[in-house]
């Protein structure tokens, strides 16, 4: 009897995912497949199948691995970024007094709600060349003024920065709330041991929160994968290409191009890579609790 019930409640959840998930990625894995372009759209004989051809393109495209180095860049930068800016942020707020941790506690969190547009607009103004904050600040203490979004190396450490600003708030309330339930006899034993603050990090905090930080790792790290407004909006993936990340550069072969197929050859590409996070993360989990 529970069952079927069951069933009838979770129909209309479900039939939301078939329309908006499964079936888009069957069409695009279909599209994947065809040489469809702007001329398809006016007369369906010119839609062509041509098998696998898109993604050997996508192999012997220059663009595809410079994004793929752009997106890589940014994982391994910013995750790492990430992670050690949520967990100082987290260690910071639980060693303050009780009355200002609500305060600080939103103040870092404040980014991770903002839209992310909006934030990539104020850093466009705050980095810019001529009248930015950031330059004003250099220029006042008399230190080189660069051009942050218009130098190759500078204008994808601003796009990386800009991200690990954005959304390390999330990962320090994960971390937080994880310190929380750390026994305080830990901490105890080992002062009464003789065991400084460092010490006391890296023999019980980072250890104890290893699993925490680990699962931000993969989530953070799935999300930069999908790295696109903040380029968009800071530099359009140049100078030169260097700040086009694979879903931006997916953006312009689709709606700048026209080439719809490649665009979905490289949709299933982020899928697959979307897909292989999700195995790591499931995976991970239960060998953390020894499933």
């Amino acid at each position: 009897m529970k069952t079927p019930t069951a069933l009838l409640f979770i129909l209309p959840a479900m039939l939301l995912i078939l329309l908006f998930v499964f079936i888009p990625l069957i069409g695009v894995l279909g599209l994947s497949m065809t040489e469809f372009n702007v001329y398809s759209l006016a007369n369906q004989a010119n839609i062509h199948f041509i098998g696998v051809a898109n993604f050997i393109h996508l192999l012997h495209d220059h663009a595809v691995w410079q994004g793929m180095e752009t997106t890589m860049t940014v994982v391994f930068v910013g995750v790492p970024a990430t992670l050690a800016l949520s967990l100082i942020c987290a260690l910071m707020i639980e060693s303050i007094a009780e009355r200002w941790r609500g305060l600080f506690r939103t103040a870092f969190f404040l980014p991770v709600v903002c839209s992310t547009v909006a934030v990539a607009i104020s850093w466009r103004y705050l980095l810019n060349t001529r009248y930015g904050l950031v330059n004003r600040l250099l220029a006042a203490v008399h230190l080189p003024t660069p051009n942050w979004l218009g130098t190759p190396g500078l204008a994808l450490l601003a796009v990386t920065v800009v991200v690990v600003w954005k959304g390390f708030g999330y990962g320090m309330i994960i971390v937080a709330a994880a310190r929380r339930e750390i026994p305080d006899e830990l901490y105890d034993i080992a002062r009464i041991e003789g065991a400084g603050m460092t010490q006391q990090l890296l023999r019980i905090t980072v250890p104890m929160l290893a699993p925490t930080l680990g699962l931000l790792a993969l989530l953070d790290a799935a999300g930069y994968w999908q790295l696109f407004a903040e380029p968009y909006v800071l530099t359009q993936g140049g100078p030169m290409g260097s700040t086009m990340s694979l879903l931006l550069l997916m953006y312009h072969r689709g709606f700048r191009w026209w080439r719809w197929g490649v665009a979905s050859a490289l949709a299933v590409l982020l899928t697959v890579i979307m897909w292989l996070f999700a195995w790591l993360q499931r995976h991970t989990r239960a060998a953390w609790r020894g499933e």
